[in-house]
């Protein structure tokens, strides 16, 4: 697993996403990952809503958030609910929405100090 800690100004930032490409500070992605303000996982894995995994779920969890953005590719699908089940008893807030509007809502919330917690697929069809 890749991860990056403390970027030069202190926080992983959202600058855009199009055609299957997310960019984050200086770097694009054109793999599924999960950014955080203070970390960036560039290998998470899941290149559609069905991979997802008790395994990918955890990589999640172990950041610690308060909130977790689930950006599921092109359009909004919701992973099973068992995915789900723990973030939700734990009283973590799990709002799943496409790629685009994830990467823009992470920003507003990261704006905020929340602890914010973006995971993206990013569509195998959009980035190739």
């Amino acid at each position: 697993m890749q991860i990056s800690l403390d970027s030069p100004d202190g926080a992983y930032r959202i600058l855009g996403h199009d055609n299957g490409v997310v960019r984050i500070n200086d770097g694009a992605y054109s793999v599924s990952l999960i950014v955080a303000p203070q970390t960036l996982v560039t290998d998470w894995g899941p290149r559609a809503v069905g991979e997802l995994s008790d395994r990918h779920m955890n990589a999640i969890r172990e950041l610690d958030p308060e909130v977790v953005l689930l950006g599921t590719g092109s359009a909004q699908q919701f992973p099973a609910r068992e995915l789900m089940r723990d973030f939700l008893q734990a009283g973590v807030g799990m709002e799943v929405m496409d790629t685009a509007s994830a990467c823009r809502t992470y920003n507003l919330l990261m704006s905020e100090g929340r602890r914010v917690v973006a995971a993206l697929i990013i569509d195998a069809a959009a980035s190739g």
